[in-house]
């Protein structure tokens, strides 16, 4: 039995035509990076000065370093909160009782249809207003994340939860399970292979989502590197730096998530049922 293929194999004429859209597509990227070289030294963009601050102040790093800090740890809290709450809430839209699953849906599609920004601001101004307690910048952060981030992991466990083979269900209810035990210890364990990379995507998102914390006062990286830019007067410089830390970081996160999905894809694959088990089995019954 053949493999299936997504689309044709290429023949020589049409490898011949995607060798030429190649080059030339090739040769119009290195027009455009050198226009933009161009103008960019024009503008004094590759002057020394500008990238001075980077050999010469210290402070610089201990700056970035203080802001990465700050958005790591904003970004640590809303993930864990926010995954717990997207189960919780993926288990209550999934629950066969409606005073479990309407307020749960509500909840879900609400928070996922505010913008964050207005959560973060809602939290940060209107907390104290209503509670008459400060709520620190951090934390309104977090919680806006947490209820953001929350109602889209819900959805994304919920459809991976419902992946899952119906035959499992009924399997765990022939040997008495209940409901929450087989969302809990059967279904959900097989559905995080199939959710982990949206899930992960999601995360990704998250922590870039710390940086709209500026808005609030908080000193995450993208703050500080604007307050560093008012003082070195090298914008470019300093938000490309910041944008690779972030890449580095997202990059990071997605090659864990890699090497998670292989691991589970190795593990699951190392005890194989073999077709005349099952058929002794069925046999026997």
């Amino acid at each position: 039995m053949s493999a299936p293929v997504l689309y044709d194999v290429q023949g020589p004429r049409a490898r011949r035509r995607v060798l030429i859209a190649s080059i030339a597509g090739g040769l119009v990227l290195l027009l455009v990076l050198g226009l933009a070289a161009r103008r960019l030294a024009a503008n004094g963009q590759f002057d020394y000065a500008k990238y001075e601050p980077f050999l010469t102040e210290p402070q610089l790093y201990q700056r970035l370093w203080d802001g990465l800090k700050n958005t790591l740890i904003a970004a640590g809290y809303a993930m864990v909160l926010a995954a717990v709450l997207g189960v919780l809430l993926a288990f209550g839209r999934l629950s066969h009782r409606r005073w479990i699953r309407l307020p749960a849906v509500a909840v879900i599609e609400f928070f996922r249809a505010v913008p964050l920004l207005l959560l973060i601001f809602a939290l940060f101004l209107a907390w104290p207003q209503v509670t008459h307690t400060d709520l620190p910048a951090l934390w309104a952060l977090v919680l806006a994340l947490t209820l953001y981030n929350g109602a889209v992991i819900a959805e994304i466990v919920r459809a991976g939860v419902l992946s899952v083979p119906k035959g499992q269900t009924e399997a765990a209810y022939a040997i008495g399970l209940g409901r929450g035990q087989t969302l809990r210890l059967v279904l959900l364990p097989q559905a995080v292979r199939v959710m982990l990379p949206a899930l992960i995507s999601q995360l990704v998102v998250l922590l870039k989502d710390t940086s709209l914390g500026f808005v609030i006062g908080y000193a995450e990286l993208l703050r500080t590197g604007g307050q560093l830019v008012q003082f070195l007067r090298n914008p470019l410089q300093l938000y490309l730096a910041v944008a690779v830390i972030y890449i580095v970081i997202n990059s990071a996160l997605s090659a864990l998530a890699g090497y998670v999905e292989g691991r589970q894809r190795r593990t699951s694959g190392r005890t194989p049922v073999a077709p005349t088990q099952v058929e002794t089995g069925m046999g026997a019954l």
